[in-house]
């Protein structure tokens, strides 16, 4: 039985990354185990335990985008990164770095650019707004460093033209050790100017440099 039931079993985690990844590409859902169970629901498997792993389901959203995005969405990316650009060199101050899905191409239409800045607090990232007449929003942000080791930060947010723009604030010291990504539980890649010029640039052989 076992063996009869591994392919069956195969085709529904392969049907849940597919869905997964239409979910988080045309509903601009972020949260990988909010997307699991939306899929999950969707294909009336809402108690399976072969749910895909976070990597598969992103590796699934590239694939999704060079599928149905092509041209656009190659084109909407190369914009959305050159807002980054110009938001980090307006930021250049706090020593940006982008991060999240702009960084790494599974950016769509919902997608906004991630970036952690650092400040000896954050109120000094508030007043820069405010002394340029930047209308913003405030917000928390549970980000993960260890095993069982997470801590809030504040997140300032704001349009930059048309492009939604998200600060994530940290300390100085932020700059030594970036946070887990939700993706594989590793740091999280952080890019500076440079880097992201590189990718505007098309570099083939992009390297992130670490923190600092």
């Amino acid at each position: 039985m076992a063996k009869q039931g591994a392919p069956r079993d195969q085709r529904m985690r392969q049907r849940l990354i597919q869905e997964c990844a239409r979910i988080m590409v045309e509903e601009g859902v972020r949260d990988y185990l909010v997307v699991k169970r939306k899929a999950a629901d969707r294909l009336n498997a809402p108690g399976t335990e072969n749910m895909p792993r976070n990597r598969e389901i992103q590796e699934a959203v590239l694939d999704y985008q060079r599928l149905f995005g092509g041209d656009s969405h190659a084109g909407h990316l190369r914009e959305l990164r050159k807002a980054a650009l110009e938001a980090m060199q307006f930021f250049a101050a706090f020593r940006p770095r982008l991060v999240g899905a702009v960084l790494d191409g599974t950016a769509g239409d919902w997608s906004d650019v991630t970036l952690h800045v650092f400040a000896d607090t954050p109120e000094d990232v508030a007043v820069f707004l405010m002394d340029r007449g930047i209308p913003f929003e405030t917000g928390e942000r549970r980000l993960r460093f260890n095993r069982d080791d997470w801590e809030f930060y504040p997140v300032y947010r704001f349009m930059a033209g048309e492009v939604p723009v998200d600060l994530t604030v940290f300390s100085v010291d932020g700059l030594r050790q970036a946070p887990r990504s939700p993706v594989d539980g590793q740091p999280m890649d952080r890019a500076n100017q440079d880097a992201v010029r590189q990718l505007l640039h098309g570099e083939p052989d992009l390297v992130i440099p670490p923190p600092g």
